[in-house]
């Protein structure tokens, strides 16, 4: 598979995840909960395809998204605007990042849903919803970024 197949197949395969209706039975809260952390974790697994994507006309060695964006020695347009885009925070990059970084932590990404009754406070948005809109801005720049990286 190339390069650029992975990465589609990964974030199909995270959208496809984020389509499923988790039902409303006793396990409904269970289920949104891994669908989310599962769509996550392809779309985390998307972004290390993208950057090996990107980066596959230098020599240097592929250590996972952390490394790469946070290697300054390494000049790359491409890389750079995934940096700029990581340290802008409200940028869909950063909010995928600070999720993915959730995701590996304790507390795991999903949270359960407030309680009936409980007056909702105006926080963040669902993480699923948050994560569609992650999926769309990613898919969007795709087209750029491999375009700059098939001139090499």
């Amino acid at each position: 598979m190339t390069s650029p197949a992975r990465t589609n197949q990964l974030l199909y395969q995270a959208e496809l995840l984020l389509a499923i209706e988790p039902g409303d039975d006793e396990h409904a809260m269970a289920r949104r909960m891994a669908l989310e952390e599962a769509a996550l974790g392809q779309m985390e697994l998307a972004l290390d395809a993208l950057l090996r994507e990107v980066t596959e006309h230098t020599d240097l060695p592929h250590d996972g998204w952390r490394a790469w964006l946070g290697a300054t020695s390494v000049s790359v347009a491409e890389l750079e605007r995934l940096r700029a885009l990581a340290g802008d925070p409200d940028s869909w990059l950063s909010l995928l990042l600070s999720r993915a970084q959730a995701l590996h932590g304790d507390d795991g990404a999903a949270r359960r849903d407030a309680r009936s009754g409980l007056i909702a406070s105006a926080g963040e948005p669902a993480l699923g919803n948050t994560l569609r809109w992650c999926l769309g801005e990613f898919k969007a720049l795709l087209p750029d970024l491999r375009e700059g990286s098939s001139e090499w």
